[in-house]
């Protein structure tokens, strides 16, 4: 299935999968994580949590906040989204 999302100009590419997140926002841009589908009651993306940080020129969770909520998504722990760009 061919979906067409639009991420801002300065975002970094997407690493491989497994590799450390560097904030690309695809995998937000595509769908909620666990905690976007309980706090918005969806699950297809965009994650209304998906914040540009124009400061550090990647994308943000603004859910993730605190280190339980960093933890229960996986926040920074490697990219396990496992959709490509062409």
């Amino acid at each position: 299935m061919e979906i067409s999302i639009t991420l801002h100009q300065d975002a970094p590419a997407k690493p491989q999968f497994g590799e450390s997140c560097n904030g690309c926002g695809l995998c937000c841009a595509v769908t909620l994580c666990p905690l976007g589908r309980l706090r918005f009651w969806r699950t297809q993306g965009p994650c209304p949590a998906l914040a540009w940080d124009q400061a550090a020129t990647r994308y943000v969770c603004r859910l993730a906040t605190g280190k339980w909520t960093r933890r229960w998504i996986a926040a920074g722990k490697g990219c396990d989204c496992t959709y490509q760009v062409d």
